[in-house]
């Protein structure tokens, strides 16, 4: 089980600083890395490879470059874990799936290549469900990963090694995608910061494509601070991602707020009875915390929202659908040698790459696809979704931010959803719509059940990513 009274790994600021400075070395944080998850691993099973030469390569480059009297940038010696989603070199990308086992990409993810640019050093990949698509992890084709603080419960989904791996402090940070909360739920389940940016904040290029409306690149941190940081590294524009925005001119890791007078909007959807009490409680408090201290707190309701994990499970169904149409079985890895036509060959190749939930999602998104269905479901949905938009639009003119819960309870035990898929799928009713409407959000830790973490969300007007951090940065020095 984690050890919340040992510290691991100072803050990526300070990391980088005594880097800088030649009070560390990066070499010694890659071994101390690489070290840790060989000593924890065995029992986690957050990690499905290890990028071990390239990474002390990578930090023998930049002990010389101190040396020599320069500056390794702004993460220098920092190590990372990455999404197994995301195109690295010195390791395979598999998205944890029997379809791509063995692939090498020939290019690195945009995400990588800018942090790596300020010296970050990524030592490993880290499980998920295959092609990002669960909440618990036990969809990876490789192995299930296990909650740092219940080896018998899930970590969450579809970042879920990632999660793992920063609670566990193997790194000082991960990277995870979030579709429909595949950051914010692993990192609520496993008590760490987890932070979805707004909808093309980050570049996508190089991340295995889920849903490209609503995949969103962020990091996995142990404070506010960090994922600022790393958030700060990575934004901005990308050639190479048609969807991406402009980011803005102030840094995002030095975002100066007061709680005195900001205005809190208190979802009425994300409370009910359906949630469990203890969690809902905690979450209660937290709210609390924040009224005590100068914050207008008032309860606000969106009533489309009730609609939204609907909308999110046609629509994303759709486009996974389509993205997943190229794993054909011709090109990038697996492919089955025995076939007498082409036909034969796709299906064949299809049946052993994928696994049972993403072929679950290829026939429902097929289905709202197709002729005579289209109209009734897909264009429908997102009719619906241009008004759940439309409805946090209107409150965003009232509100600073809005808070709830991340999830309806705690982690749940491994197996306890595998054979129910649509309570599965339930896990995810509290954050799908801030990846419809492309709005920033973000977990932070506000206490425990049991032993088990439980985060407070905070949800802020697209592009007010600052304030969203400078928020969520308040409650935690609050709450510690």
């Amino acid at each position: 089980m984690v050890d919340k009274n040992t510290k691991v790994w100072e803050s990526i600021y300070d990391i980088a600083n005594k880097v800088n400075n030649s009070e560390l070395k990066a070499v010694d944080n890659v071994n101390k890395s690489l070290t840790r998850i060989n000593d924890l691993d065995g029992e986690y099973n957050a990690i499905v490879s290890l990028i071990k030469d390239r990474a002390l390569s990578k930090a023998q480059e930049i002990d010389k470059k101190i040396s020599e009297g320069k500056n390794a940038g702004r993460l220098a010696g920092v190590p990372f874990i990455a999404k197994d989603n995301f195109l690295t070199f010195g390791s395979e990308s598999t998205a944890s799936s029997n379809m791509l086992k063995g692939f090498k990409s020939p290019y690195q993810s945009t995400a990588i290549e800018k942090l790596e640019a300020e010296g970050a050093i990524c030592v490993g990949k880290a499980n998920l469900d295959a092609f990002a698509h669960g909440g618990s992890t036990e969809n990876s084709d490789i192995k299930v990963t296990k909650n740092p603080h219940d080896t018998t419960r899930v970590p969450g989904g579809s970042s879920g090694g990632s999660a793992a791996s920063t609670a566990l402090q193997y790194t000082p940070f991960a990277l995870g995608t979030d579709t429909g909360g595949s950051i914010r739920q692993p990192a609520s389940f496993c008590g760490v910061v987890g932070l979805k940016p707004t909808y093309g904040l980050v570049s996508r290029s190089g991340v295995v494509a889920m849903a490209s409306s609503t995949d969103v690149i962020g990091p996995l941190t142990n404070t506010v601070d960090d994922a600022a940081l790393v958030l700060d590294v990575m934004a901005g524009p990308d050639t190479l991602d048609g969807t991406t925005i402009k980011r803005d001119t102030e840094s995002y890791d030095n975002t100066k707020l007061t709680l005195k007078n900001k205005k809190i909007g208190v979802i009425k959807e994300y409370f009910n009875s359906d949630n469990d009490s203890e969690a809902q409680k905690i979450v209660n408090e937290s709210i609390n915390l924040l009224a005590k201290n100068g914050a207008v707190v008032e309860e606000v309701s969106l009533p489309t929202l009730k609609l939204a994990l609907a909308v999110y499970y046609i629509i994303v169904p759709a486009e996974l659908s389509s993205n997943l149409s190229r794993h054909d079985g011709q090109r990038y890895e697996y492919s089955e040698r025995n076939f007498k036509t082409l036909e034969e060959s796709y299906t064949k190749s299809r049946t052993v790459g994928f696994g049972e939930e993403a072929k679950r999602r290829i026939m429902i998104g097929t289905h709202v696809l197709s002729s005579g269905y289209y109209d009734a479901y897909y264009k429908k949905a997102q009719i619906v979704r241009t008004k759940i938009i439309n409805e946090f639009n209107q409150v965003f003119k009232k509100y600073d931010c809005l808070v709830g819960p991340v999830t309806p309870s705690t982690a749940f035990k491994i197996g306890e959803n595998v054979d129910n898929p649509l309570h599965m799928y339930m896990q995810d009713i509290m954050t799908v719509s801030s990846n419809l409407a492309g709005i920033p959000s973000i977990s932070v830790p506000c206490g425990e059940v049991d032993n088990l973490p439980v985060g407070l969300q905070i949800i802020c007007q697209q592009n007010k990513d600052s304030e969203l951090l400078g928020i969520a940065k308040l409650f935690e020095d609050l709450n510690k």
